[in-house]
Formats: structure tokens, C-alpha cells, sequence
């Protein structure tokens, strides 16, 4: 393959070079999987709560955050860059989160609607945020935590009104 097409070639082969090897390889696919996985199970338990931010805007929020850490850390970022890669991180899905935040209408103009979503999407950023930079544990275990607040709470709160209004 000389000239022309080995040209070519190379060029693909050098832009997909990112991937040195199968180690890293594997690495960078099971945290993106690790957080598509994890933004799915918080995305299906609101999906099933008839909410409209469910199990696909859920994952594609964890993989995005986790891939916002993963390139900069394979690239060798330092510590202070990856700061500032969490920070926008935090600032973005705080415009997302308030795109779902709605007020009631004149009737009820203290009813807000979308908190839940808001900040169901701020953790699932969070998660991603985890697996992206290789802390497993720590995103499994806070997907855990999230989704017993999520499926759990209202249980909970609900029990606890039935209690206060029993005579």
C-alpha cells in the first residue's frame, strides 16, 4: 500500500489510535457500560413512575458524563483540569435539570413539578461521573442509594401521613 490508499490508511489508522491496547480497551468499555447500566436502572425506576425523563435520557446522561472524565484522564489531565472537567459537568446538567423544573399554573402558583427529575439527573451525572474515572464501587453503590431515595421514599412518606392522620 504505497502512496495514495497506504496513505489513507495510516491516517485511519493513527486517528484510531486512541486505544492502545486491549487492557485499555477493556477499561473504557466497562465504564462506559458500567454507567450506561447504572443511568438505566435510575432511568427505568422514573420511567415506570410515568416520569419523562426515563431509563434513555437516565443513560445517556451517565455515559456522557462518564465519557467527559474518560478522554481527559487518558489523555493524562492533571487533577486541577479534571476539576474543571467536573465542574461543567455539574453547571450542564444544572441547565438540564432546570429544563424540567416546571411551576403550576395561576390556580396553584406554589406547585413546582420536575424537582425529582432535576435531581435524579444530577446524580445519574454524578454516577457516571464515578465510573467514568474508575470507581465502580462507588457508582454501584450510589445508584443503590439513589434508587431505594426514588422507589423507597414515597413508600415512606406515604406511610408516615397515614400514621399523623390516624386519630
Amino acid at each position: 500500500m504505497d502512496g495514495g490508499w497506504g496513505d489513507v490508511w495510516e491516517a485511519l489508522r493513527n486517528e484510531f489510535a486512541d486505544i492502545t491496547d486491549v487492557e485499555q480497551l477493556t477499561r473504557v468499555t466497562v465504564r462506559l457500560l458500567i454507567a450506561a447500566l447504572l443511568g438505566g436502572i435510575l432511568g427505568f425506576e422514573r420511567e415506570q413512575n410515568g416520569k419523562a425523563a426515563g431509563v434513555r435520557t437516565h443513560m445517556l446522561v451517565s455515559i456522557g458524563a462518564a465519557l467527559f472524565v474518560l478522554v481527559p484522564h487518558m489523555a493524562g489531565s492533571q487533577a486541577d483540569a479534571m476539576s474543571r472537567v467536573v465542574q461543567g459537568i455539574v453547571a450542564g446538567i444544572g441547565f438540564l435539570g432546570a429544563g424540567t423544573i416546571l411551576k403550576g399554573n395561576m390556580m396553584d402558583a406554589h406547585h413546582v413539578k420536575g424537582l425529582t427529575t432535576a435531581a435524579g439527573l444530577w446524580m445519574t451525572a454524578a454516577i457516571g461521573i464515578a465510573a467514568g474515572m474508575g470507581r465502580e464501587a462507588t457508582a454501584v453503590l450510589s445508584t443503590l442509594l439513589a434508587w431505594a431515595v426514588l422507589a423507597l421514599g414515597p413508600r415512606l412518606v406515604e406511610r408516615a401521613e397515614r400514621k399523623s392522620a390516624e386519630p
